[in-house]
């Protein structure tokens, strides 16, 4: 058996995955993390908006969450990671993935006829508007505000990956 904080990430990049595949796009994951990526996301083949637009995505989960005037308060990102996802200069548009898990992994799914419920729900914020922290510094902390709005869900997803025409 994992220990807790390993099944509950583990569980946060599953819940991803299955969205992902919900959702009719490809994940993939790169064989060593040097860059702050937990899993690539793309549609595959053309598309009115190009070929094979992809997403980087770095996910974290949250077990007990803060919220605040509508916003999750995520406060599990240290300044080497918030670098790896803030600024402008990506040629894959990056992401942070926050999961909202239960406190047990006895929760995590429900399973009745006809039906497999994931528990509870994933947000997204792009740090792309964020300047970088002048050192990466993995020992300090910083919080980000994720609004309420922004929910993972299949449709909400292949927006963020097939965007804006280019």
């Amino acid at each position: 058996m994992l220990d807790p904080n390993h099944h509950q990430g583990k569980f946060g990049h599953d819940y991803i995955r299955v969205l992902a595949s919900a959702a009719g796009l490809l994940w993939s994951t790169d064989d060593v993390d040097v860059d702050g990526v937990d899993l690539c996301i793309k549609q595959p083949g053309r598309t009115p908006h190009g070929f094979g637009p992809a997403i980087a995505v770095q996910i974290k989960t949250v077990s007990r969450p803060k919220w605040r005037g509508g916003k999750l308060i995520f406060p599990g990102l240290n300044h080497t990671q918030f670098n790896c996802l803030a600024g402008d200069d990506f040629q894959i548009p990056r992401y942070l993935f926050a999961v909202h898990v239960p406190r047990t992994s006895a929760q995590f799914v429900e399973s009745t006829t006809g039906a497999l419920e994931l528990r509870h729900a994933g947000y997204f914020l792009s740090l792309r508007d964020r300047k970088r922290f002048a050192v990466d510094d993995a020992s300090r902390k910083v919080s980000v505000q994720i609004p309420l709005s922004n929910v993972l869900d299949v449709e909400s997803l292949r927006a963020l990956v097939i965007g804006p025409p280019r």
